[in-house]
């Protein structure tokens, strides 16, 4: 009889503590990474009555239930912020807290703090590598991901320029067009350059390329370059030809004390086999400019590329990857043990930990601008909840009818 009762308060225990875990589970649905945790119930030794043929085993109960935790994919959904991060496929975003404590979490809701470090939502350092001149390697050491705030990259001079355009065939001998390309000198200073088109016969056109005299020392207009234009019977560009590109554009005594500009005027495309200046019966136009300078800038925003990449934004229309996130594969998951935060800390039992770049060496794929939500199902969660709460109610009855038959026995002995 005595045994019932033990029984009865080992599942009264257990049941207990399984339901706590269903209730941290719901509590969680909204978590961002978190991994549903289940429940394991174990047998204790049972004892044995009589031998042989009449030998019977009684058992002792349940243990102590121990969880597992299930690191199933969660479903991915895209947010606006330009911080978030989700894994796709295996891995673990590499985290250090104010102890400096290695951690793991699938937790990708990231921010940028007043120093400039990427932390986690709880203020845990992101771990990574930091572009140099662009470039990360992901083969080196991993430290805090930062960005460089207030930095500024230097003004880029333009060396070469394309326009495209059409010059209308029907116009008459005399006929100028004007195309103006912005460029940008060793100072970073805009200038505007005119490329000048006037028609001088049938299918030839002259060229010329000025700058206004205020952005000379010594001012006047006289032209950076000049030439002539050929096409054939269907409007293409014949003269100059592809072996004679670029055309050179030299601008020499900037007003604002910027070094010469030697840029390249390219009349085809980097193949040679066509230029984007063309020749038809249509009103003259421009169809684009490119140019490859431009003026200094400083950071404006960064946010995360796929694949981890930390890209910053720059005033003057510049990009540059200044870091990427590092990614640790983990063989048992399933040994990791929470910390709170949404972290996670390796145990003596877990594997070795290898850390690097996404989508390497069995890491999944890091997707910018998203978060993996909670894998925990409701209706699983419940379904879980009411089996436990029957079990519990069992136990007690188990409990209640025990001692029902122990006062009966006690009454059989003082009547």
């Amino acid at each position: 009889m005595s045994s019932a009762f033990s029984i009865a308060l080992s599942a009264l225990q257990a049941n207990s503590t399984a339901i706590d875990v269903v209730g941290n589970n719901l509590a969680n649905l909204n978590t961002t990474g978190y991994k549903d945790t289940n429940v394991d119930f174990e047998t204790l030794m049972a004892q044995s009555l009589g031998v042989g043929q009449n030998s019977a085993q009684i058992g002792m109960g349940v243990g102590q239930v121990s969880t597992a935790t299930e690191f199933t994919q969660g479903t991915i959904s895209t947010t606006s912020g330009p911080m978030d991060a989700a894994i796709q496929g295996d891995g673990f975003f590499v985290v250090q807290n104010s102890a400096n404590q290695t951690l793991y979490t699938r937790d990708g809701s990231f921010q940028v703090n007043s120093a400039g470090n990427i932390v986690t939502a709880t203020g845990e350092n992101v771990q990574g590598w930091t572009a140099t001149n662009g470039t990360v390697n992901a083969n080196g050491p991993v430290g805090n991901l930062t960005v460089p705030l207030g930095t500024t990259v230097p003004a880029v001079a333009t060396s070469a320029m394309s326009v495209t355009v059409n010059l209308d065939a029907q116009s008459a001998t005399g006929t100028t067009f004007s195309a103006p390309v912005q460029v940008y000198d060793s100072l970073g200073a805009s200038h505007t350059l005119s490329v000048n088109f006037t028609q001088t016969a049938a299918n030839t056109w002259g060229y010329t390329v000025t700058i206004p005299g205020a952005d000379l020392t010594g001012g006047g207009t006289a032209p950076l370059a000049s030439g002539s234009l050929t096409f054939d019977t269907n409007g293409n560009l014949t003269t100059p030809a592809a072996t004679a590109d670029p055309q050179a554009v030299k601008v020499t005594g900037l007003a604002d004390g910027a070094a010469d500009m030697n840029i390249g005027w390219s009349l085809y495309n980097s193949a040679g086999t066509s230029s984007g200046i063309t020749q038809y019966g249509e009103a003259s136009g421009v169809g684009g400019v490119t140019q490859n300078g431009s003026a200094a800038g400083q950071i404006t925003n960064v946010s995360l590329q796929n694949g981890g990449l930390l890209v910053a934004n720059f005033s003057n229309g510049q990009t540059t990857t200044v870091g990427q996130l590092a990614l640790a594969s983990i063989p048992n998951p399933e040994s990791l043990t929470s910390v709170g935060n949404n972290n996670l800390a390796g145990s003596s039992s877990t594997g070795a930990i290898s850390v690097g770049a996404a989508n390497t060496s069995g890491r999944g794929q890091v997707v910018a601008g998203s978060l993996e939500a909670s894998t925990v199902d409701m209706a699983t969660e419940f379904t879980k909840l009411l089996t436990y709460e029957r079990g519990y109610q069992a136990a007690s009855r188990v409990i209640t009818t025990s001692d029902q038959l122990l006062q009966d026995t006690m009454g059989l002995i003082h009547p």
